[in-house]
């Protein structure tokens, strides 16, 4: 993403909206659903929700000590389930994430800005909110505010070169489609699959 695009992307807004609607999916989820599949392909819903844990460690991590480096998702895993551990960190980044005054953080090498990494952030979290959702068989689509905003930064951060294999091909859409269902097919999703495993991210 460019300087000029993430100096107009609000950035505190997207990652609060994007992990608000991410908890509301969430909150769903019971033990009994977690060996369901998902969007993800190869993935069932503990696999996803085991990666979105490490996802906002790794987030939390760049906030707080400006550096994103691989996080686990281990520390709990004994005692708690991965719902549980994911609300916590959540709950812990926005907190993380309101105290944040550092101007750009280090990932793999390179510095972004804090918009940069937090619009990034906001992108995954919602969709594997997304995610979470068809998996449990509830049919929540990103809130629309949410989706446009994330629509206009979604090709600068996911675009054709690096695409693969992070992200499955984008999968069309009708022109009329909601901006929720135009996102996710953005990264490859089928719309409204009620939880049966589809062509999703190849690897997250």
């Amino acid at each position: 993403m460019t300087g000029t695009a993430a100096a107009s992307v609000d950035a505190a807004g997207l990652l609060e909206r994007a992990v608000a609607y991410a908890l509301g999916n969430v909150a769903v989820v019971t033990p009994d659903l977690l060996a369901r599949p998902t969007p993800c392909r190869a993935w069932d819903l503990r696999m996803l929700l085991w990666h979105s844990c490490e996802s906002l460690a790794a987030l939390g991590e760049g906030f707080a000590d400006g550096f994103v480096a691989l996080a686990a998702a281990h520390d709990n895993a004994l005692r708690t389930g991965p719902a549980e551990v994911f609300t916590a960190r959540a709950c812990l980044l926005l907190h993380t994430w309101s105290r944040v005054t550092r101007p750009d953080i280090l990932v793999a090498g390179r510095r972004l800005t804090v918009s940069v990494v937090a619009a990034a952030g906001a992108l995954e979290i919602a969709v594997h909110g997304w995610d979470v959702a068809e998996a449990c068989g509830q049919q929540r689509p990103v809130p629309a505010a949410l989706a446009l905003s994330l629509l206009e930064i979604a090709p600068l951060l996911v675009s054709g070169a690096d695409r693969e294999p992070l992200f499955a091909a984008e999968v069309a859409v009708a022109r009329e489609a909601s901006a929720s269902d135009k996102l996710t097919a953005f990264l490859g999703r089928t719309t409204h699959g009620s939880g049966e495993a589809r062509q999703g991210m190849a690897g997250r």
